[in-house]
């Protein structure tokens, strides 16, 4: 027997948060959709770093901080709430179009991976969490495939859209404008 004060799990039952958590995913991966086609073109022409170096510096800051970050949204989720996981890891974000967008050094560039890769572990994670608290465990593949699918939707939208501003008005700042945007909304 449930009690009044238990939550009615489902996605019909929690269809507008749920619907929400997508969206704000989406959010998560047109963050990392923003720089995807940039900053190879960035290290080149402005840094005059090789692409094989550039690629592997900012990736491999990304990817190290996000596996950290994904363990600690899971051990924080419980102890933080996590709304408040989800807003710190947004926190995260937010500097980082304006560190590509005015960055002196490539050096500056691998810092906003580290903080992007902080965003992406806590948010992403945080988001996966969320959408499983509403539809119960026996729905938790279909919460995955929904925040899968909005996440790389959105990387590969940003890519493109991103890759385009680039073509059409360079490199900086306009790509990392749309970034912030992406931020703010997330936030």
């Amino acid at each position: 027997m449930e009690g009044k004060d238990e939550p009615v799990l489902g996605l019909r039952a929690n269809a507008r948060q749920f619907a929400l958590l997508v969206l704000i995913n989406g959010f998560v991966g047109a963050m990392v959709g923003m720089e995807r086609t940039i900053l190879p073109r960035l290290a080149e022409e402005e840094f005059g770093i090789a692409l094989r170096t550039a690629i592997f510096s900012f990736i491999i800051a990304f990817g190290i901080v996000k596996a950290l970050a994904n363990y600690f949204a899971g051990r924080w989720a419980n102890r933080m709430g996590r709304k408040r996981l989800l807003i710190l890891g947004w926190l995260f974000g937010l500097p980082v179009p304006l560190l590509l967008m005015w960055a002196p050094s490539w050096g500056w560039v691998v810092v906003a991976n580290v903080l992007l890769g902080v965003n992406q572990g806590l948010a992403w994670s945080t988001t996966v969490v969320m959408k499983i608290d509403l539809v119960g465990e026996k729905r938790r593949g279909l919460a995955m495939g929904f925040n899968e699918f909005a996440g790389y939707l959105a990387v590969a939208l940003m890519a493109f859209v991103t890759g385009w501003v680039a073509a059409e008005w360079g490199v900086r700042p306009w790509p990392f404008v749309l970034g912030l945007g992406v931020a703010l909304l997330g936030l």
